[in-house]
């Protein structure tokens, strides 16, 4: 066993400086994207996951000025990740291992559902999953979907893609859409260019995956979707996971899966 098979291990690696995506590492356990805005914000944020659940499904929201989660009692959030993105005024300034330099005490965290939570589920029905196979990020696209607004906050939908043997999407699309809480169901299949997206190989976020023969492209709700919204809505100052790099919870997956 390594120490990334659990929780608690795959924290504290990355809180010695471990820069590697998360997904795969302790699995069967929920991880959660990430975002810390100013007190100000955070009704905004809060009310851009009520209007968009499926790619902003809201796990858990901190008091101002916490940096823990009841996701992981114990864990910090401001070291407990592998890789996190500084935000000024919807520039991406800088990607740090860790930000206790950067605490303020009027932020905010949100922790929101995230795909590699229902790959220990597809993978258990037998399902491949490429990214996990290949070692690589997942691919991450933004879409030409628009997310619901809120407040000041406002920006595309951002999709994760994973190439599934045609044979499986119905049971892909059957095991994931009984975990809403992780996005869910796909919103597409098949011909990327309905959703805007020009060429697999060039994901905006992640890394590319290598599809096999007889494989479809299936696109998730991301939970990256909120770093689209910054880039357009601009706050001045915020924190987030960098893709693919998640905060690993104690939660089992199977409290988010619906029989």
């Amino acid at each position: 066993m390594t120490v990334t098979d659990t929780p608690e291990g795959a924290r504290a690696a990355y809180r010695q400086g471990a820069v590697v995506p998360t997904s795969g590492h302790a699995s069967g356990f929920t991880q959660a994207n990430l975002v810390m805005l100013p007190r100000e914000w955070a009704w905004d944020m809060l009310l851009f996951g009520q209007r968009n659940p499926q790619p902003v499904p809201l796990l858990d929201v901190t008091e101002p000025g916490s940096a823990h989660t009841e996701l992981a009692p114990g864990a910090d959030l401001r070291t407990d990740l592998p890789l996190y993105r500084v935000w000024r005024e919807g520039e991406l300034v800088e990607e740090v291992p860790e930000i206790s330099g950067l605490w303020r005490e009027d932020l905010v965290s949100f922790l929101i559902g995230c795909s590699f939570s229902f790959e220990r589920a597809l993978l258990d029905a037998g399902v491949p999953v490429r990214n996990i196979e290949q070692g690589r990020n997942v691919a991450m696209f933004r879409t030409n979907r628009q997310c619901r607004p809120a407040g000041r906050l406002s920006g595309e939908l951002v999709v994760s893609m994973r190439p599934i043997p045609a044979a499986l999407v119905p049971t892909a699309v059957q095991v994931t859409g009984r975990m809403p809480a992780v996005h869910g169901a796909p919103v597409h299949v098949g011909d990327p260019t309905s959703l805007g997206i020009a060429d697999l190989g060039a994901p905006d976020f992640g890394e590319p995956i290598q599809a096999q023969g007889g494989d479809v492209p299936v696109f998730w709700a991301c939970g990256v979707t909120p770093q689209a919204a910054l880039m357009a809505s601009k706050p001045p100052f915020a924190i987030t996971h960098a893709p693919g790099h998640m905060f690993v919870t104690d939660v089992p997956d199977a409290v988010y899966r619906q029989p």
